[in-house]
């Protein structure tokens, strides 16, 4: 089977591997489809890993696919079934998995595509309880975003910061793969949305998506217009993924009592804070990390309802993931980046 492995820090190579064994237990073989590239993909790229991990890697970490096999001990599937696959090794067994709480498991065994074996091969062997089926209505490059893109916002907006209708949110980066399904879920939960972007051609294109106000964070200072145009009260919530470029001003533009959700810090991993503006302000900041299987699956229902479908920028072969990533990294996309897998 083809795959796509990263061999050192920025360089990917396409090999050719035997194919796994059939599935034992409750494993099940999926033949994957479709992949969306994210950010962690470029963090895992450029070495910015943070824990152990055995080069040369299988990379992606966000994908869906087919059930090619099951183990004798797989439940709740059958082969042919579409799938997505959950992004990180849970146990299953934990009192945070029995919670729901997948993303806060006790005994996670790695990401896949950052610390462990990705889904960028034409075949992946996994434990059934991490495949969530896929609806009729949802087409493939919406179903390689639903663990990782879809799953994070709904966690974010919906388990964490609770935003209501009515409130007023702020995204950052509103062009992103988040950010743009970001404008899409808030509105669809009812809230006013100010969406910053990097260019002026990309703030036509998130108000276009639905976002009340755009500000183009290159050349207006962000948080001087929130202020503007939220009376100087500030935003309710604030939907930050970037980090140290615009951590400060996130803060600033956020009302007394307000919600920071943050998931990522694209610019940096580390930023001055305020902390007398903290406390005087009584801000919350609130971290996230990905979803749970349920947001997953909330997502999906979402997307075969018509409520919701991620923004798609292009559609690229598993050869040119490497071009993928340095857009990623440049900023140069609007939406997500999908591959689709040899034979896909």
């Amino acid at each position: 089977m083809q795959a796509l492995q990263l061999v050192e820090d920025r360089r990917l190579a396409l090999v050719s591997l035997p194919e796994p064994s059939m599935p034992e237990g409750d494993e099940a073989l999926v033949r994957i489809h479709s992949i969306a590239l994210n950010h962690i993909d470029v963090w895992g790229h450029r070495g910015m890993v943070f824990a152990r991990r055995r080069l040369p890697l299988i990379v992606g970490v966000e994908g869906a696919g087919v059930v090619a096999a099951l183990g004798p001990a797989a439940r709740g599937l059958a082969p042919g079934q579409r799938v997505v696959v959950y992004p990180g090794l849970v146990c299953g067994a934990c009192r945070r998995c029995a919670a729901g709480q997948n993303n806060l498991c006790e005994n996670v065994g790695g990401i896949f595509g950052f610390h462990i074996d990705g889904v960028a091969a034409e075949l992946m062997k996994v434990p059934a309880r991490l495949l969530i089926p896929v609806p009729d209505a949802v087409d493939w490059p919406a179903a390689a975003c639903a663990s990782v893109t879809v799953a994070t916002v709904e966690h974010m907006l919906v388990d964490n910061a609770r935003l209501q209708p009515g409130e007023t949110i702020l995204v950052q980066a509103g062009a992103s793969g988040v950010g743009s399904t970001a404008i899409l879920m808030a509105k669809r939960i009812g809230a006013r949305v100010i969406a910053t972007a990097g260019s002026d051609e990309k703030v036509a294109r998130v108000l276009a998506l639905g976002a009340d106000h755009g500000i183009n964070y290159r050349t207006q200072r962000f948080e001087g217009e929130v202020r503007r145009l939220t009376g100087k009260r500030g935003v309710d919530v604030v939907f930050e993924h970037v980090g140290p470029d615009t951590w400060a001003g996130s803060l600033l533009s956020l009302a007394r009592g307000g919600r920071l959700v943050t998931c990522g810090s694209t610019s940096g991993v580390s930023a001055p804070t305020n902390l007398m503006h903290l406390y005087q302000q009584q801000i919350r900041i609130i971290a996230s990390f990905g979803g749970t299987i349920g947001n997953v699956r909330d997502g999906l229902a979402r997307m075969a309802a018509g409520e919701l479908r991620p923004v798609i920028d292009s559609v690229i072969g598993l050869a040119d993931v490497a071009d993928g990533l340095a857009r990623l990294e440049s900023r140069s996309v609007f939406g997500k980046i999908i591959v689709r897998m040899p034979g896909g």
